[in-house]
């Protein structure tokens, strides 16, 4: 043996190679990542929280009977503008211009039974480890983009905060700013009552030399310093630029009627986000007094599912002419996500379990190639046929298209860690 050849060296070697081999493998014929030219500068990502239907709503199979329990999609078919790629009856204006979007049909992963679980799957990538708290795609995306505009935050959250959405390993100020009332803005963010903007001004300029002074004492912790950026910041957005984003008032009534209800008027609020420079919006559409369930439909939930699928209907259409008419879309990717789909079978009360094992997404817009179905299921719905695609792959899509590398390395204090889990970006679609 060469004595050069130490049990060190050789494992480095080959650790090199192998790591060269993974990179070719996963990005193509060299190693090295070419970004896009123009990519997404904003991604509008809605969330369908309690697992959306996909026979029910992306991919529809024939029509089933819950009382009959014969499995299949609770509403008929519909042709859309796509030749040959249907979608079922209750999303008429989305048939109308699938044209301007892709539909993932082939989305896949492993979490069946806990919706905390897949949630977080969605929203990170990768499965949890007991070392490592992973950011979620929202943090990532402030991480590698960060803000636009100094005035405004680079990830909003419409909902309810929760671990999934937050910075994990990369810091609070890469965590969201949220809301849960469109019509107020941040509530956090809202001056007091008798507090104008000079008043606010001479207590922050107070509050600086003390916060400053602690900063500089502690400066070797992070915790500490985490709080200092993210309490300048907040300072920052509660100024009127950001805050001024949230009088959905300036808009035409023809407009704010045309996005329906609720959760249309937070899919307008995101398109005024979008404008105002924030990288990454999330829309939650978790109303479930609409139909008593949201988007878990097990037994009643389902009889009356299409009132939720009427407004994400309506909201996402108007919200893609919306952005088209302004030549924002093509620098705004739109994805529609949920935890995981539901089988085509019905359960004993006439609603749907959990299927994770074949699912749907829908993108539109951020200058991707649109006008695709990607994947295939087989004639219920249940396993998929064609062009497998795992979350870490639709993460390494949404990255790509806003021109960040999906294999490059953050890291948790000296631990590298990839932006995905070994996720390939669907290529077909750039």
């Amino acid at each position: 043996m060469d004595a050069n050849l130490t049990r060190r060296n050789f494992l480095a070697t080959t650790s090199a190679a192998g790591a060269g081999l993974m990179a070719t493998t996963a990005f193509g014929s060299s190693p090295d990542y070419v970004p896009r030219t123009q990519p997404a500068t904003s991604c509008i990502f809605i969330w369908l929280g309690g697992g959306a239907c996909q026979v029910d709503t992306w991919d529809p199979k024939r029509v089933g009977d819950a009382k009959a329990k014969k499995p299949g999609s609770y509403y008929p078919a519909i042709d859309t503008a796509i030749a040959g790629a249907q979608l079922c009856k209750p999303l008429p204006r989305m048939a109308a211009m699938l044209d301007r979007c892709v539909l993932l049909r082939s989305v896949h992963h492993d979490v069946v039974d806990e919706h905390a679980a897949a949630t977080n799957r969605l929203h990170t990538g990768r499965a949890p480890t007991g070392t490592t708290l992973y950011p979620s795609v929202g943090s990532i995306v402030s991480h590698q983009i960060g803000n636009q505009q100094e005035e405004v935050p680079s990830y909003v959250v419409m909902g309810y905060p929760s671990a999934s959405r937050g910075p994990g390993f990369l810091g609070a100020q890469h965590g969201y700013v949220y809301l849960t009332d469109t019509a107020n803005g941040p509530a956090g963010l809202r001056l007091p009552h008798g507090v104008d903007a000079n008043r606010q001004a001479r207590r922050e300029q107070l509050l600086a030399q003390f916060r400053d002074r602690f900063a500089e004492k502690s400066s070797k912790e992070r915790l500490v310093q985490d709080y200092v950026e993210s309490s300048r910041k907040g300072f920052r957005l509660a100024g009127p630029k950001f805050m001024s984003v949230f009088r959905l008032d300036q808009e035409p009534d023809s407009l704010r009627q045309s996005y329906g209800e609720e959760f249309g008027q937070r899919c307008l609020l995101a398109r005024r986000l979008v404008q105002a420079g924030v990288s990454f919006i999330e829309v939650s559409f978790n109303l479930n007094f609409i139909n008593g369930t949201g988007w878990d439909t097990h037994r009643e939930g389902q009889l009356k599912q299409h009132l939720l699928i009427e407004q994400l209907d309506q909201a996402l259409s108007s919200l893609i002419l919306d952005l088209e008419k302004r030549k924002l879309l093509d620098r705004t990717l739109i994805v529609v996500g949920t935890e995981f789909g539901r089988p085509p079978e019905f359960d004993a009360g006439g609603g749907r379990g959990h299927q994770s094992t074949a699912f749907s997404i829908l993108m539109a817009g951020g200058g991707l190639k649109t006008g695709q179905v990607i994947g295939a299921t087989d004639e219920l719905g249940k396993k998929i046929i064609e062009r497998p695609v795992s979350v870490a792959d639709m993460h390494a899509t949404i990255h790509h298209s806003m021109g960040i590398n999906p294999a490059e390395e953050l890291y948790d204090d000296v631990r590298p860690v990839p932006i995905t889990d070994n996720g390939k970006y669907v290529s077909e679609l750039f």
